[in-house]
């Protein structure tokens, strides 16, 4: 969608993007807190997602969480919360003709909740529920697990159910007024920002209920370490196995080396015709695959992952090795650059065909690292990446010698050692770092 982008610094410390989309039919609002599970006590691990949970509920306004829901959704609008290891966001869309009145009830639950401990127990039993859930994503809990032994900022959802009856309505408190400051604040408001909207819109803000006191956290800093066997987590019920791989660079990526590597899983993994995913299909191997690039503070990580049968798991593996020693070589061909360059452009353009789709192609990375995307440049970027950025960006994935390899399903931990064994060259070649 057509749009610009500015950035407004608050007298308050806060700071955030509008994004303007003219005659656009909906806005939408994401409040971004750096106030994650990092902040907290080990043995209070839950205590930020309660928070999320009781925070848009009861409040000064509407003193009963249904009530409150009822409001601001009654004609049509949705709001919502999510917490990380960094950041809880609250978000909220509705129709353009009545982007004040969300506007404003968002920002009113966020500034005076009530905490009640009638609705601090019912979210407790909710989030029990939802956490019981998620143990039976058996691609989640491999992850879990698998981050925790490499040493990141995670704990199991199995772990996070034993930690939750440690916390208590106080530690909610204390932990909102910890992190609920105006300078810990950042924002990305997306739909047709007016000059009048923009000055109500920074005019609320400057005087939102938020201590000024406090500050913008840093992010944690994270060092992987190399996983000497796989992680095995057995379960008898599952008929295939479940796997990932994880590599990592013991530094961020630029945004030009990012680009490389992007485009290089986009052509392994991502389409039904890709070198791995495409192959393995091809040969009746596997299903599905999944993938994709994440950074840290201090590193960089390269995943991917699928289910596949007992029988055919050497195979894709064989194929993932041999794939990928192709581009670590430099024997890609410029055709298939060309046509995964293609491929992501079109992908990018499809991203952005609503205001939500927009304002996410700035908020993920402004509120990581503060960086304002140059969002009408990405074609550019895309189009800048050569064979040789997309050989030295694989390559470089390998070289610090820092990976993991895990399987959950019935193979047994033996079976999971072979193909952890099997994989093991990608990391020891030594490819030089030589001009294709």
């Amino acid at each position: 969608m057509k749009h610009t982008v500015s950035e407004i610094t608050l007298s308050n410390g806060g700071k955030g993007l509008l994004i303007n989309v003219p005659d656009a039919s909906v806005m939408t609002f994401d409040i971004n807190f750096r106030a994650g599970e990092f902040l907290v006590d080990p043995d209070k691990w839950e205590v930020p997602h309660l928070m999320e949970h009781v925070v848009l509920g009861a409040n000064e306004l509407i003193p009963r969480a249904r009530d409150f829901q009822a409001e601001l959704e009654r004609n049509g609008a949705y709001s919502n919360a999510s917490t990380s290891v960094y950041d809880i966001i609250y978000e909220a869309e509705c129709a353009d003709f009545e982007w004040d009145r969300v506007f404003d009830l968002l920002l009113v639950a966020i500034t005076r909740p009530l905490f009640l401990e009638e609705e601090f127990k019912a979210e407790y039993g909710n989030v029990q529920e939802e956490m019981a859930a998620r143990t039976n994503n058996h691609f989640r809990r491999l992850s879990l697990e698998m981050r925790k032994q490499l040493g990141l900022l995670v704990k199991t959802d199995s772990e996070r159910l034993k930690l939750m009856s440690n916390v208590n309505i106080n530690d909610i408190r204390e932990h909102y007024l910890r992190t609920h400051t105006a300078k810990n604040m950042r924002f990305a408001i997306a739909g047709n920002i007016t000059p009048k909207r923009r000055e109500h819109i920074n005019n609320v803000l400057e005087m939102i209920e938020l201590s000024r006191s406090g500050r913008r956290f840093m992010l944690p800093h994270e060092h992987p370490n190399r996983l000497s066997r796989s992680t095995y987590i057995h379960n008898k019920t599952v008929e295939n196995l479940y796997f990932y791989i994880d590599t990592f660079r013991k530094r961020r990526l630029s945004d030009p080396e990012a680009d490389a590597l992007n485009l290089a899983n986009t052509m392994l993994t991502e389409t039904l015709y890709s070198k791995i995913l495409g192959t393995a299909r091809e040969r009746g191997l596997v299903y599905g695959m999944s993938s994709g690039l994440s950074q840290t503070r201090d590193v960089s990580n390269w995943w991917l992952g699928a289910q596949v049968s007992d029988k055919n798991a050497p195979a894709l593996m064989h194929i993932i090795i041999s794939e990928l020693k192709k581009v670590m070589e430099g024997s890609i061909s410029q055709s298939d650059i060309s046509a995964t360059k293609q491929y992501s452009l079109g992908r990018f353009q499809r991203s952005a065909q609503t205001v939500g789709g927009t304002a996410a192609g700035y908020s993920g990375r402004y509120f990581f690292d503060g960086v304002i995307e140059d969002y009408y440049n990405i074609p550019n970027r895309i189009e800048a990446v050569s064979k040789q950025m997309i050989v030295e960006a694989v390559r470089s994935m390998f070289a610090d010698n820092i990976w993991g390899f895990g399987v959950l399903g019935a193979c047994g931990k033996p079976f999971s050692e072979q193909l952890r064994k099997q994989i093991e060259p990608l990391w020891a070649a030594g490819y030089k770092k030589t001009k294709i």
